[in-house]
């Protein structure tokens, strides 16, 4: 066996089944992980001919978790995987995909993963869905992380323990400083990959989803922060100083100085000029701005987690 397709998901209903059919003509075995579905997802992934893995209920549900088992259970063919392709039940496979990115891999031994662009289904059904399309087109080359729907190499995995089954999210750029550390590189190359359905269709759900974010930013500096690697350092600064400093030193400053202290707040405008005259859409540079409020939120509930030793649980915004 050459490569297997572990795919996560729970009450994905007909986007798990077409994910599932995306794979069926570009993999040699696909393995579904269920996170506790109540849709029918675990009978419609066995009626197309994946092997099915139903996550211990007993335990907290992640993404990595996730992963994992679908890693491990891969892995117990007879003649285990060379590669695996992760994808998330919500989104469909390229035709072609996998057969190029498997290419870029045997291309360099030192490749550990390789991904390639993932698209929104529907930009247009919202402002949410474009900037999440949007978020999705970094640059092509060596890269220092990737997302969720990755082609990876099963002996660098191995290596390096596979996913971190703590997180709640960032699995996988933390997976990648791990692979990075031990010398493996990440590539993202100009292919079409995936199609995603975001179905992002509210203001709270775009909210919630970037506390998840900030969430991530201050688990994984927590993590790695310290140099040289320095991982999510800029983006959790970025996040308290935007989304706390801005407004608590206009509101100090008004309460202890003068009224006139509160327009320091007009640095938010003024990032969102600055963000537009860089060549960024309106809309981007708006969200991108006002997103530092709900991430400074999520870096300090990961603060406050820590602290207390709270449980963590997942951060759902659909």
């Amino acid at each position: 066996m050459t490569v297997a397709a572990v795919v996560i998901g729970r009450n994905e209903g007909a986007r798990l089944i077409a994910c599932l059919a995306s794979l069926q003509d570009q993999t040699d075995q696909i393995v579904y992980v269920d996170s506790g579905s109540t849709d029918g997802s675990v009978a419609a992934a066995g009626a197309a001919g994946a092997v099915v893995v139903l996550l211990d209920t007993d335990q907290a549900f992640t993404a990595a978790r996730a992963r994992n088992a679908g890693l491990d259970r891969a892995l117990e063919a007879e003649t285990p995987p060379r590669f695996v392709q992760f994808v998330d039940g919500d989104c469909t496979v390229q035709p072609g995909w996998i057969a190029t990115a498997r290419a870029a891999l045997e291309a360099d031994p030192q490749r550990a993963v390789v991904c390639g662009r993932r698209r929104e289904r529907a930009p247009g059904a919202s402002v949410y869905n474009r900037l999440i399309d949007a978020e999705w087109d970094t640059p092509v080359g060596q890269a220092r992380a990737c997302g969720g729907d990755a082609l990876m190499r099963a002996e660098a995995l191995g290596q390096v323990g596979g996913f971190n089954p703590g997180l709640i999210a960032g699995e996988e750029p933390e997976l990648c400083v791990r692979l990075r550390q031990a010398g493996w590189q990440i590539w993202r190359i100009d292919a079409e990959m995936t199609l995603h359905d975001a179905n992002l269709t509210r203001f709270g759900q775009w909210w919630t989803r970037s506390r998840r974010g900030g969430h991530a930013y201050a688990e994984g500096a927590a993590l790695h922060g310290a140099p040289p690697e320095r991982h999510n350092v800029a983006q959790t600064r970025r996040a308290l100083l935007w989304g706390a400093g801005v407004p608590l030193v206009a509101l100090a400053g008004a309460l202890l100085v003068h009224p006139a202290a509160l327009a320091v707040l007009l640095a938010w405008p003024a990032q969102v000029l600055r963000l537009r005259r860089s060549g960024m859409p309106w809309h981007r540079a708006f969200f991108l701005t006002l997103a530092k409020i709900p991430e400074m939120l999520g870096v300090l509930e990961y603060w406050f987690s820590r602290l207390t030793g709270r449980r963590r649980v997942l951060i759902e915004y659909k």
